[in-house]
C-alpha cells in the first residue's frame, strides 16, 4: 500500500507539474503588461480560449477538414501541431495589439479603472466570436504524441503533460534569459522602472509597451494550444484559468517574473496533491494560501516591498 500511495502522489506531482505550467504561463503574461503599464488584461482567459481554438482551427484547415469538424488522433502530426502553433501565437500578438490600443491605451495614466472594464469587455467580445464560430460545446484536439501513458517510477503520465511541462519551462528560461541579459530586456526593465526615465535615455517605451502586450497574449495563446489536448477546448475555461494564474501571480509577487513561475507551479503541485485527499477542496485550498501570503507578505513570495515615501 506505501507503494501504490507513492505511486498515485508522483502521479499527481506530474499532472499538479504540468497544471502549473499553464498557470506560470498566464501568470507571466500578467507580469509582463502589469510592469510595463500598471494595468492587467482582465480578459486573458478569453485569449487563452482564442489560442486554444485557433490552434484546433488551424489542426482541422491543416488536416484539409471544415473550422468545426471533428479532430481524429491521426489527423493530428507535431508537424500541424507546431505551425498551428506558430498561427496561434500570431494571431493571438495581433490581438494584444488591438487590445492596448482599444481597451488599455486611452485609459493609461488616467484616474479609475476604466481599463478593468474595458479589457473585460474585450475579453468578452472575444468570447461572444468563438460561441458565434465555433458554438457551445468543447472542442477535441487529440496529443500530437499520442495518448499512450509513459510510466515515470510507477506512475503514469500522458506525453501531453510532459510536452506542456517542458515547453513552459523553456519559454519562462528563454524570456527570463531575454529580461536579464539583453539590450532590449534591460528597455523593459527599464520601463518598468520609470517611462519617464526610460524615454530620456532614447527608449522607445511605446513599441516596448505594445510588445509587452503581444508578448503576454502569445503566452495565453501557448498555453491555450498546450492545455487544450488534455481538457479539451471550451468557450467557458478561460475565466477559472486566467483567474487561478492572477492568483498565482499574487502569491509569487506580481513585480517578480520568476515569482509568478514559481506560483504557477506551487498553485498546480497544492491542486493536485489536494485534489487527491479531497476533490472539492482544491478551490478552498488555494484561496486559503493566498489569503496566508497575503497576511504575512502582501508582496508575494518573491515580491519587491515599496518603501513608503514619507
Amino acid at each position: 500500500p506505501g507503494n501504490i500511495e507513492m505511486v498515485v502522489i508522483l502521479q499527481a506531482v506530474f499532472s499538479g507539474l504540468a497544471l502549473g505550467g499553464i498557470y506560470a504561463l498566464v501568470a507571466l503574461g500578467f507580469n509582463i503588461t502589469h510592469n510595463t503599464t500598471k494595468t492587467f488584461n482582465f480578459g486573458q482567459g478569453e485569449f487563452l480560449v482564442a489560442g486554444a481554438f485557433v490552434a484546433v482551427s488551424g489542426v482541422l484547415l491543416f488536416a484539409g477538414k471544415g473550422l468545426t469538424d471533428s479532430l481524429l488522433p491521426e489527423d493530428v502530426t507535431l508537424v500541424s501541431y507546431g505551425a498551428s502553433l506558430v498561427v496561434s501565437v500570431l494571431v493571438l500578438g495581433v490581438l494584444g495589439v488591438l487590445l492596448y490600443f482599444t481597451a488599455v491605451r486611452p485609459f493609461v495614466g488616467r484616474p479609475g479603472l476604466a481599463w478593468v472594464m474595458s479589457t473585460i469587455g474585450f475579453g468578452i467580445i472575444i468570447q461572444n466570436t468563438a460561441l458565434a464560430i465555433w458554438g457551445p460545446s468543447p472542442m477535441v484536439l487529440p496529443s500530437p504524441l499520442g495518448d499512450q501513458v509513459i510510466r515515470i517510477g510507477g506512475a503514469g503520465v500522458l506525453p501531453q503533460e510532459i510536452l506542456v511541462l517542458v515547453s513552459s519551462v523553456v519559454v519562462m528560461v528563454g524570456l527570463d534569459l531575454v529580461l536579464r541579459r539583453t539590450k532590449l530586456g534591460k528597455a523593459v526593465r527599464a520601463v518598468a522602472q520609470s517611462r519617464a526615465a526610460a524615454t530620456l535615455m532614447g527608449i522607445d517605451v511605446s513599441a516596448i509597451v505594445v510588445g509587452a502586450f503581444v508578448v503576454s497574449s502569445a503566452l495565453a495563446g501557448l498555453a491555450g494550444l498546450l492545455i487544450a489536448p488534455i481538457t479539451t477546448a471550451s468557450v467557458f475555461m478561460g475565466m477559472t484559468l486566467a483567474l487561478k494564474a492572477f492568483s498565482a501571480a499574487i502569491v509569487g509577487g506580481l513585480d517578480n517574473p520568476r515569482g509568478c513561475m514559481l506560483g504557477g507551479f506551487l498553485l498546480g503541485l497544492i491542486e493536485a496533491l489536494v485534489g487527491l485527499w479531497h476533490a472539492e477542496l482544491r478551490e478552498i485550498a488555494i484561496f486559503v494560501l493566498i489569503i496566508l501570503v497575503l497576511v504575512v507578505k502582501p508582496e508575494g513570495l518573491l515580491g519587491r516591498r515599496l518603501a513608503e515615501k514619507v
